[in-house]
């Protein structure tokens, strides 16, 4: 298996590679591939890429001749250090076991300090899973994990290819979808977040997307009463994780 020349060992490069990457049972968190090739070994890869449900993007040459200087055969892929879970499994299983579901949805958070900070939140609020979009998301690399202290280890992460469908199967399973917006004027500790609750928060330039608000079931804002206008997305994370945590420790 062919790794970056500077041993980072989240990279793999060149079609056979990648092809036995796959084989051997890791999961690819995303890959590049060069626009135009079309060889069979090509037509293979990329037949392997939709039965593995392996996100990948069409690039010029420029592109992956920027990730590696090594012979990448046309098609660059970055491994997951951990094995995705899946949202629809996750949900029926945490009923079974009497559990009141507590999910974070991350609409394409780009930052790895602010993801993995969030999954450390995340983990010590005790929230069951965190669901991230295949694409836009930041990668789970050697600076996620260590900006998460080790929680990516420890909470399930699911990768869904429409967050649509996703907010649309947790509310047919019972679950409040709550979204951290400014566009609301509902303070969050004035909303009921003790049964079963998703919170969605967003990116760090846009918040959350418009399509997702549409479908939340509440907007939740945190008062600014100073001069600046938003906090840090991990931030607005911990308060509205752990608001869920003391209101959940209040019904006790």
């Amino acid at each position: 298996m062919h790794y970056r020349e500077d041993n980072q060992q989240d990279m793999v490069y060149g079609i056979r590679p990648v092809l036995e990457a796959l084989d051997a049972g890791h999961e690819v968190e995303k890959a590049f591939v060069q626009r135009g090739a079309g060889s069979e070994a090509f037509r293979v890869l990329l037949q392997k890429f939709k039965t593995c449900d392996v996100p990948y993007q069409v690039v010029p040459v420029e592109k992956l001749n920027r990730l590696t200087r090594k012979n990448h055969q046309g098609v660059v892929a970055y491994i997951s250090p951990v094995a995705f879970s899946n949202i629809e499994h996750i949900v029926p299983g945490l009923y079974e076991q009497g559990k009141m579901p507590f999910l974070l949805m991350l609409d394409r958070i780009s930052d790895v300090r602010n993801f993995g900070a969030l999954l450390r939140t995340a983990e010590s609020a005790g929230v069951d899973a965190v669901v991230i979009p295949s694409k836009g998301s930041a990668q789970l690399n050697s600076g996620t994990i260590k900006s998460s202290a080790g929680a990516i280890y420890k909470i399930p992460i699911c990768r869904a290819h429409n967050l649509k469908e996703v907010i649309d199967f947790l509310k047919s399973s019972g679950i409040k979808v709550a979204a951290a917006t400014e566009k609301t004027s509902q303070p969050y500790f004035k909303t009921d977040l003790t049964g079963p609750v998703a919170i969605i928060m967003g990116s760090e330039g846009e918040g959350v997307s418009g399509e997702y608000l549409k479908r939340a079931d509440v907007k939740l804002k945190i008062p600014m009463l100073g001069e600046i206008e938003s906090l840090n997305v991990s931030v607005a994370g911990g308060v509205l994780m752990y608001e869920v945590v003391r209101q959940r420790l209040n019904e006790v």
